[in-house]
């Protein structure tokens, strides 16, 4: 049996015989078994590094004394971690990095006597207490020399680095006089995130971190995410906000900011406030990475501004009230609006539970079908989906991604909508054992890393992928057995593509014939692929049939239904998929099951005791459009989104002025509750229970973070059931959110084997943290992680569906879809003749920017390029070089400066700006809640002025 064959080895460590796997380390085997060896520079989430010494064993038989984090495991191997060799080592490694790190508190004689925020008034200068550090009593560094005690007295002076804290940029500090030079930071901003914002460097014959360019990570591409922070292992990086307070409590829980659906532990204080966000190293779905909106987005849950109690409108003003009149004129006003004249739009934050109660008030207690998500403006991207698949659905797991050979990105800004997706992609692009094709108008941060990045004009997205498929098809670069055993349609696929034209395509798209051949070639000669799409640059209502192109595409080639392949359509709300699972949407009832289906309707009918209407009812835009028109005359929309003020649903202040009656759940004022006639105190997720389903199908257990209410909010689940109360409904009595997830299984096969205390129960043991053993923060609190289970699961022994479609369709076999040819919208608005297309990246090196530092926030100042074609200057007496702003119907968009690029399209104005400038902005904002505000980057009508 060879090594890579065995299960385990025997190893011998400190006297205790132990198993462990043959792929690991010595200092991984000896962790997770309890036995502790010293360490820094080591992190369980990143290769092994070997820098800081404090690992060092001995092994019998071997000479010197390596370093664990270093050292495979073998057989029969016998390992003293406590000797006098490598005691000795780590005693002068301990005294170098005290001699340039604040330690008074460390060596002092009363340390077993001060508490931990005691103040010292006579042994320790101000600059070497631990009192003082942002970090204290999380520090790693304190935890190893209290496992590894220092002498009081050391051979070598303590020399005080004296370098400026750096405060001034987004959302952490940067104080590298508490600095061990481990590297973590360096190593993970590389290795994990693939940035390389952090660097090594050189400063008075000292090596330092640093950032790689400029003095700011505002200059070196820094993301924001926060990794470096969670890694270091003393208070050299730390969060701006809440830097020194203390955690008194921590609660595993789930990001609701963006769908990937991130695990982390969030810390609170002895106020009842949430502190920090800690990315869970053993999530399945982030794996202790988190981006800048989960990381730092929580701040709003104690917004001093948040909604404290009930409001109604009296005499034309909101005042304050009680719970009882507040749900009292709710039910009276709403009640004279039962039907199609009422809509309800739910909001992406809101947990699995709150979605399946909205769609069930909607249609039991307002008779109506007019349900949808305020984020739910591009239903066709899950529609085509369902077309050819059977599902409304993705089919990939976010890390098996990495393992794909060919990754294709269809017009999505990945890195900042879905950024910890991005992350496997990145790396395999890096590693070199991916390709990764990008269609997409803009530049973003993943066409940096593109094989082939080919720029489609706006809304031809469908041509294009149309081409590559006929290409596909047409020179065998399909998988025959495939269709035979699992696909139908394909001769009427084949036929539909005989009238496109390549040349026509390339006409069409701005894109080669031969580049589109590339694409086809790359895709499909990979063995495993991938399509990750958001379509946001497609336009004219062609995102369905673009979607059944891609799905079509995945079929034909065979990459659907096994790992690291399939499909992955990128929404942008947390819980959209949990959305539709649970019917929140104006066509669909719980499961995905159709209104418009006699059956689907009657099961539900017949499971509720009620009659549901029949006709399907209008999604969110729609909703908006005939709330304009009058058609709809009464509302509850349940929290807020960036789409009420983009424009995305149309003029929704027009919308919500012409409602007669309008009753909001939110935390904060808003636009909408500046027309509400009744407001209720929303809760946020700190405060909530329940579930929440990602864009993998994962369902995931939210929990509550504080112990408290804020003020007298509830959860919607709570006031959806209260609200039907006190409507007369009978149909809404649960006891808490369990129950209602207890309902869901009932009533939804694929959600048949889920409840919450499952997802609780079977959560995995990891590390067991040890009070004398230190661990980095991001295992310091955890033993647990939730796996979540990914539907469809069919009873409560069933693990769930990592591959969906592995073994049959939603339909039985793929229903490939024929494809028609549509020709691309003609851009007829004259006052805003230009499309603009904003892209963003993290770093631009060839172009020179200065960082503004006068203001309460690091900035960046530069010049932009606007680019735009040669012709398009010529026509319209524009010259390169000339100042000039872009303007759209909401006005000033962007300003810069005019440069000619033959690689712009006629008609198309092109502009790449800096993350950095968003960070900034969101991080200065004054919004309550900035991160839920973000405008995205579409395709905007614009004119040039000078």
């Amino acid at each position: 049996m060879t090594t890579t064959e065995q299960k385990s080895v025997k190893i011998v460590v400190n006297g205790h015989e132990i198993n462990a796997d043959p792929s690991q380390m010595v200092l991984q085997a000896a962790n997770d078994a309890g036995i502790y060896i010293p360490y820094l520079c080591y992190h369980p989430g990143m290769d092994p590094y070997g820098a800081c010494r404090m690992c060092v064993v001995e092994v019998e038989g071997s000479p010197g004394t390596p370093a664990s984090c270093t050292l495979p495991v073998r057989e029969g191997m016998v390992i003293n971690t406590l000797g006098e060799s490598p005691e000795g080592v780590r005693n002068t490694t301990l005294d170098l990095l005290l001699s340039e790190h604040p330690h008074g508190c460390l060596t002092c004689h009363r340390i077993d006597l001060c508490g931990p925020q005691d103040i010292c008034l006579r042994h320790v200068d101000v600059l070497d207490r631990c009192v003082t550090c942002p970090k204290n009593e999380r520090c790693e560094l304190k935890d190893t020399t209290r496992f590894h005690p220092q002498p009081m007295v050391s051979p070598l002076e303590f020399q005080y680095r004296n370098l400026q804290v750096e405060t001034k940029d987004p959302f952490y500090d940067r104080d590298y006089n508490l600095c061990i030079v481990c590297a973590r930071c360096v190593r993970a901003c590389d290795e994990i995130r693939g940035d390389g914002a952090l660097a090594l460097i050189e400063r008075a014959g000292q090596v330092l971190v640093g950032t790689s360019m400029g003095d700011s990570l505002l200059e070196s591409g820094c993301e924001m995410c926060g990794l470096c922070i969670d890694v270091c292992p003393v208070g050299a990086l730390t969060e701006t906000n809440h830097k020194w307070d203390l955690p008194q409590s921590y609660e595993q829980s789930v990001c609701t900011d963006c769908p990937v659906g991130c695990q982390l532990t969030y810390e609170v204080n002895k106020y009842d406030k949430v502190i920090r966000a800690v990315g869970e190293l053993n999530s399945p779905t982030n794996k202790g990475n988190l981006c800048f909106k989960g990381k730092f987005g929580f701040e709003y849950t104690n917004h001093r501004d948040r909604i404290k109690s009930p409001m109604v409108r009296k005499n034309g003003l909101l005042v304050e009230t009680s719970w009882e009149e507040a749900l009292s004129v709710a039910s009276e006003g709403l009640g004279q609006y039962r039907g199609e004249e009422f809509a309800l739009v739910a909001s992406p934050r809101n947990t699995n539970e709150e979605f399946y109660l909205a769609q069930k008030f909607s249609r039991i207690v307002m008779n109506s079908n007019n349900i949808d998500s305020a984020s739910y403006d591009r239903p066709g991207i899950m529609e085509g989906a369902y077309d050819v698949f059977g599902y409304y659905a993705g089919s990939a797991n976010i890390w098996d991604v990495g393992n794909s050979g060919c990754v294709m990105v269809v017009s999505a800004n990945i890195t900042e909508e879905q950024n910890v997706l991005a992350v496997p992609i990145k790396k395999a692009v890096k590693r070199g054992s991916q390709k990764l094709i990008v269609l997409d108008s803009r530049e973003t941060e993943l066409t940096r890393y593109a094989d082939i990045w080919a720029r489609p004009y706006p809304g031809t997205d469908l041509a294009l992928l149309a081409g590559i498929l006929k290409v596909t098809i047409e020179e065998g670069l399909v998988d025959y057995e495939f269709i035979k055993d699992r696909c139908e349609g394909f001769d009427d696929l084949v036929s539909s593509l005989s009238t496109f034209d390549i040349n026509a395509v390339e006409k069409e798209t701005g894109v080669s014939a031969s580049e589109v051949r590339k694409i086809a070639y790359l895709y499909s000669q990979s063995e495993t692929s991938v399509i990750a799409y958001a379509l946001d640059n497609t336009i004219g209502g062609t995102r369905r049939i673009t979607t059944r192109v891609i799905a079509d595409l995945a079929a034909v080639t065979g990459n659907i239904g096994k790992p690291s392949t399939g499909i992955i359509p990128l929404r942008h709300g947390a819980n959209d998929q949990g959305q539709l699972d649970m019917g929140a949407e104006a066509r669909l009832l719980p499961g995905q099951r159709h209104v418009a289906v006699d059956s689907d309707r009657e099961n539900l009918e017949k499971f509720w005791d009620v009659s549901l209407p029949t006709k399907p009812g209008l999604r969110v835009r729609e909703s908006f459009s005939a709330a304009r028109n009058g058609t709809i005359k009464a509302m509850v929309i349940l929290g807020d989104h960036v789409h009420y003020e983009d424009g995305t649903l149309g003029d929704v202040e027009e919308s919500f002025n012409n409602l007669e009656f309008l009753v909001v759940s939110n935390s904060f004022l808003s636009l909408a509750t500046t027309n509400a006639h009744v407001v209720f105190p929303a809760a946020t997720f700190a405060e909530k229970t329940g579930t929440m389903t990602n864009l993998e199908r994962r369902v995931q257990p939210l929990r509550k973070v504080t112990s408290k209410e804020f003020g007298q909010s509830k959860t919607d689940l709570e006031i959806l059931t209260l609200l039907s109360q006190a409507m007369g409904s009978q149909s809404f009595v649960y006891e808490d959110s369990n129950a209602v997830t207890k309902e869901i299984s009932q009533i939804i096969p694929e959600y048949s084997g889920i409840t919450y205390e499952r997802l609780i129960d079977e959560s995995v043991e990891t590390l067991k943290p040890d009070n004398e053993n230190p661990l980095p923060t991001q295992v310091l609190y955890s033993n647990r992680v939730s796996m979540g289970i990914q539907w469809p699961t069919h009873s409560s022994d069933d693990s769930g569906t990592p591959n969906l479609y592995s073994t049959d369709f939603g339909k039985g076999k793929a229903q490939l879809v024929p494809i028609e040819w549509r020709t691309r919208p003609q851009h007829a608005d004259k006052e805003f003749p230009f499309i603009f297309l904003h892209g963003r990246v993290l770093s631009q090196g060839s172009k020179k920017l200065t960082i503004d530092k006068n203001g309460p926030v690091n900035k960046i100042l530069r010049d932009e390029e606007i680019l735009m074609n040669p012709e398009d200057l010529k026509k319209n007496k524009l010259k390169s070089g000339k100042s000039v702003s872009l303007i759209s119907s909401k006005g000033s968009v962007l300003k810069g400066i005019l440069v000619a690029s033959e690689a712009i399209q006629p008609g198309l104005i092109s502009a790449t700006t800096l993350f950095g400038t968003l960070a900034s902005s969101v991080d200065d904002s004054k919004d309550p809640d900035p991160m839920n505000h973000i405008p995205r980057l579409e395709a905007t009508s614009v004119r040039v002025e000078s």
